[in-house]
């Protein structure tokens, strides 16, 4: 009774960690924006690098980029992809970010500068898992209109 017990846990304990394997996030890694491909609206700044990692039950995004004037910055934003907005440091766009789950593969996303939308989008990870689209659509400070599109590479 007691070995089939423990078998019974074994198998359990085995499909649970085989399929926390194959659920990892598509979004985790280091991504580098492939210029040739985008469409960065103008007077944007450009994130060159941006890097998802796991860090406790909170996703950590780092953002290596330079702001509409060429100066180079790190952003940080560090919460969960549920939908609020939590606090990014460092960047000159924008204070804080929203991401939404949509599917395994796309996020929606939103920035905010002191709670004011500045922007809002979607993120979708390639199914082959070596490409990612950014499509952003917002308004800038002069009340202009405009879209994006970043394509990033796996590094």
């Amino acid at each position: 009774m007691k070995k089939s017990r423990i078998v019974i846990v074994a198998v359990v304990v085995s499909f649970i960690a085989a399929t926390a394997c194959f659920a990892a996030n598509a979004h985790m890694g280091t991504w580098k924006l492939n210029e040739a491909k985008s469409k960065v609206p103008a007077g944007m700044g450009k994130n060159s690098t941006v890097t998802y990692a796991e860090e406790g039950d909170k996703i950590k995004v780092t953002i290596d980029g330079t702001d509409r004037s060429g100066k180079a910055f790190q952003s940080v934003w560090l919460g969960r992809f549920d939908g609020k907005a939590y606090p990014v440091k460092n960047n000159p766009s924008y204070n804080a970010v929203g991401y939404r789950v949509i599917n395994d593969h796309t996020n929606a996303i939103q920035a905010l500068k002191d709670g004011k939308l500045v922007w809002s989008g979607t993120i979708t990870v390639s199914k082959d898992g070596k490409s990612r689209t950014v499509n952003i659509h917002g308004i800038d400070a002069n009340g202009k209109k405009f879209s994006g599109k970043a394509i990033y590479d796996k590094a």
